[in-house]
């Protein structure tokens, strides 16, 4: 036999042999069954392109980057014991959940108080940071060079110089929103301040997706204020400038913060390999208010689509309502179908989302969703300007789970994030009236609404929601 033929056969050999390992990858380890038939489909019709697409898009090479890149998951600090606490009676599924899917227990005794925009956050936060006198946590994705930057630097500065411990992490894609970077200007000065996962550094483009979207301001390892909220003059609506924005954060006392200082102590730990022990950072806590609550981070690599999980199961729980509050609207097909779920079963179902969004191509993507929850009885309001960058999920008035993350793909699956999940009547009231305040104001949108835009606006967001695993 020709040499030439003999190497056309050992070529096609090979591309056989290529073809049906990818196919049996695919098969294996492919969780949607249609993405399943879809491949292998492919793999069969055209062997050699079929399945070198299949390992170059069909693979969640992110999560495995992500791995690669932070191995470590969040550990609670050492010495700490976590107790059994019942939460309230009908909530016990729910926090069984949590107990199985995270890595903390739930902690009684928290005072969690809400605080609208920067106006009410900011001044406390300062005033905590000046009286500051062992350490100063602080990890945030955007930390602005304005006004209000510059007072929290020059705080953060002052703290360092009187012998407070302090240390801060900036998202390395969200430190450039302005420039100069804060992380500079904080160094320059003396203050130890690392970039999370700077993307030339890490030579990846993984890295790119792999945000930390996280906000968490502690304060001797005794008092936190976390939530949605950057830092960054917008979020003051007494001088907005040119882009206010609306937004929620929340004060935290009693024992759930050594719970939100273990997350920050294993972020910092893998920017700047340096680990925070000892009575300065885990003091002893005593409990302080009614509230039981649990720190939820998740990530891709760590505690991967926990949060969504845990959604899940509040919406499976639910029996009267719930509120859904956030700035970004692209769930996935099992997020939608809960949600349709919970209100066939007739609970009352609203979503709270803002008129005019700061990232068009994402709103107009969402436009393309909304039937499919409208559809099913949830109902869907618009919030007036100036956009609202609000996080919020109530259910039944009893659990609330506050934090970083919106319900988009990326904080869903690639963003590292931060979340409350709080048991408590009161602070169910306090956010059931912040929500009641908000839909006064609020247009409700109707599925008629929606079917009467003209056919470009409909074909613009059915383009766009083709983009959405992206956005």
């Amino acid at each position: 036999m020709p040499l030439e033929q003999v190497l056309i056969g050992l070529l096609a050999l090979s591309v056989v042999a290529f073809a049906t390992a990818t196919a049996g990858h695919a098969v294996l380890y492919k969780r949607d069954t249609r993405a399943v038939i879809a491949w292998v489909g492919l793999i069969i019709l055209v062997p050699l392109a079929g399945a070198t697409m299949y390992w170059m898009l069909g693979v969640n090479r992110v999560r495995r980057r992500a791995v690669a890149l932070r191995p470590q998951g969040v550990v609670p600090p050492h010495g700490v014991t976590a107790s059994r606490v019942s939460p309230p009676a009908g909530f016990e599924p729910l926090a069984r959940l949590g107990d199985k899917v995270g890595p903390f227990s739930l902690s009684p005794g928290n005072l969690v108080e809400p605080l609208e925009n920067g106006d009410e956050a900011f001044p406390p936060m300062l005033e905590a940071i000046a009286a500051a006198r062992h350490s100063i946590a602080l990890t945030t994705y955007i930390f602005d060079n304005d006004d209000v930057g510059r007072q929290f630097a020059d705080a953060l500065v002052a703290a360092q110089a009187r012998g407070v411990k302090v240390r801060v992490i900036v998202d390395a894609v969200g430190q450039h929103y302005s420039r100069p970077s804060m992380v500079k200007r904080l160094r320059a000065a003396g203050v130890p301040a690392a970039a999370y996962m700077p993307i030339l550094m890490n030579r990846n483009l993984a890295a790119l997706n792999l945000r930390n979207h996280r906000k968490l301001l502690i304060l001797d390892g005794e008092t936190a204020f976390t939530g949605g909220m950057n830092i960054r003059v917008g979020n003051v609506l007494a001088i907005p400038g040119r882009h206010p924005v609306r937004d929620l954060q929340f004060r935290v006392r009693g024992p759930v913060v050594q719970e939100l200082m273990s997350v920050f102590v294993s972020d910092w730990e893998f920017v700047a390999r340096e680990t925070l022990s000892g009575a300065g950072w885990f003091p002893p806590l005593r409990e302080r208010g009614p509230v039981v609550a649990r720190a939820i981070p998740d990530g891709p690599d760590e505690y991967f689509e926990v949060l969504k999980m845990i959604i899940l199961g509040a919406l499976a729980q639910a029996r009267h309502s719930v509120l859904i509050a956030t700035p970004y609207f692209l769930p996935d097909a099992g997020l939608i179908s809960a949600l349709n779920t919970t209100a066939l079963r007739g609970v009352a179902v609203d979503i709270l989302l803002p008129e005019e969004n700061n990232l068009k191509l994402v709103q107009w993507a969402s436009f393309a969703l909304y039937w499919q929850v409208l559809d099913r009885g949830c109902r869907i309001w618009h919030s007036p300007p100036p956009f609202d960058h609000s996080k919020l999920m109530l259910v039944d008035d009893q659990w609330a789970l506050v934090g970083s993350t919106n319900w988009d793909p990326r904080s869903m699956r690639l963003n590292f994030e931060l979340n409350l999940e709080c048991y408590g009547s009161e602070l169910g009231a306090r956010m059931r009236a912040w929500f009641e305040r908000r839909r006064e104001v609020a247009r409700e949108i109707s599925q008629a609404e929606m079917d009467n835009r003209s056919l470009a606006r409909r074909l613009r967001d059915g383009v766009a929601r083709l983009l959405s695993p992206y956005l």
